[in-house]
C-alpha cells in the first residue's frame, strides 16, 4: 500500500457539492491540491479543452467531476478525452464521480477506464445536499417541494460519504480499479425525505406529487434554460423510475464503516442553519 502524500492532486469541480469536500479534506491533510474550475488558477473549463493541459502540468492524482452531470449528450466523449490527456501527461490515479443508473454515465465510465485501467469509479445515488445546497433548497425555505415524483423509493447518499470515499481512493493504492456504488443507510421516498426535514427543522414542509407538464412550466418560469431543463427532467422522469430503488454497499467496502443516514443529515443541516427562513427586518 503507497500512501500518495507528495503527489498534486487535481480536483475537478473544486467548488461544487463533492468537490469542494474532497478538496477541503486533502488540504486539511496537508496534500498539495489544485482546484480545477472556472475561477481557479489556472482556469479550468470542460467546454474549452485548451484549458485542460495547464491543470495537468505537475498533476499525479486526479478527481474528475463534470458538470452538469455525466448524462448530457456529449459528456462521455469529453471526459474520455480529458482522461486520455491526464494519462498522457502523466497522471497516475484517476478518480471518477459517476451516477448510478444513467446510461451515459456509464459509457463515460468505460471510456474512462479504457485510458486509465486503475481508475477508481465512485458511482452515486442521488444526493442528499439536492434539498440544501442545490435547486430544492427554495423550495424547501418556502415551505413545499413539488416534484414529478411520487412512490418511488431513492437511496439518498450523503456527500460528506463521497467525499471520504473520493479522498480514500485518491491517497490509498488499495481503492485502484474499484467501481464503488455508494448509497445511503436505507431507501425513502421523496415525501418521506421531505418529512424527516420538516422534523428536523420543527417547520411543516409539504411535499407536492405533480405532473412532468407543471414540472416543465415551473422551470420555464423560474428562467431554466432549456438544457437544463431538459437534464432536470431525464433526472426526475427517466432515472427516478425504480432503478435505483437498492443498497449498495460502496461507502462500507471502501471505508469499513456504514453510510451516514438521511435523518442524520436533516439534524446536522437543520443545526447549521440552512434551512432557516430568512427573517425580514
Amino acid at each position: 500500500m503507497t500512501n500518495r502524500t507528495q503527489d498534486t492532486t487535481l480536483v475537478l469541480g473544486a467548488s461544487g457539492k463533492t468537490g469542494r469536500r474532497v478538496a477541503q479534506r486533502l488540504l486539511d491533510r496537508g496534500i498539495e491540491t489544485r482546484l480545477g474550475s472556472r475561477s481557479g488558477e489556472p482556469r479550468f473549463d470542460w467546454d474549452e479543452p485548451a484549458t485542460w493541459e495547464p491543470v495537468l502540468d505537475g498533476t499525479t492524482v486526479a478527481y474528475v467531476s463534470y458538470f452538469p452531470d455525466l448524462a448530457v449528450p456529449g459528456a462521455a466523449a469529453t471526459v474520455g478525452a480529458f482522461a486520455r490527456l491526464a494519462v498522457d501527461r502523466g497522471v497516475r490515479r484517476l478518480v471518477l464521480l459517476s451516477g448510478r443508473g444513467e446510461e451515459e454515465a456509464q459509457h463515460a465510465e468505460r471510456l474512462v477506464q479504457e485510458a486509465s485501467p486503475g481508475v477508481t469509479v465512485v458511482r452515486c445515488s442521488w444526493f442528499s445536499q439536492n434539498f440544501s445546497e442545490s435547486f430544492l433548497l427554495d423550495q424547501v425555505l418556502a415551505g413545499t417541494v413539488a416534484l414529478p415524483v411520487d412512490a418511488v423509493p431513492e437511496p439518498f447518499v450523503d456527500a460528506e460519504d463521497i467525499a471520504d470515499v473520493a479522498v480514500a481512493a485518491l491517497t490509498d493504492d488499495r481503492h485502484a480499479g474499484h467501481v464503488y456504488e455508494l448509497t445511503g443507510r436505507k431507501l425513502l421516498r421523496f415525501d418521506e425525505a421531505v418529512g424527516e426535514i420538516a422534523a428536523a427543522t420543527g417547520r411543516p414542509i409539504a411535499y407536492v406529487p405533480i405532473t412532468v407538464e407543471a414540472f416543465r412550466a415551473a422551470m420555464a418560469e423560474d428562467g431554466v434554460p432549456d438544457d437544463m431543463a431538459g437534464l432536470m427532467t431525464y433526472l426526475f422522469c427517466e432515472v427516478l423510475d425504480g432503478r435505483n430503488a437498492s443498497l449498495a454497499d460502496g461507502v462500507e467496502r471502501a471505508l469499513g464503516r456504514p453510510p451516514r443516514d438521511f435523518p442524520e443529515f436533516a439534524r446536522r443541516t437543520a443545526a447549521s442553519g440552512a434551512w432557516a427562513p430568512a427573517v425580514i427586518s
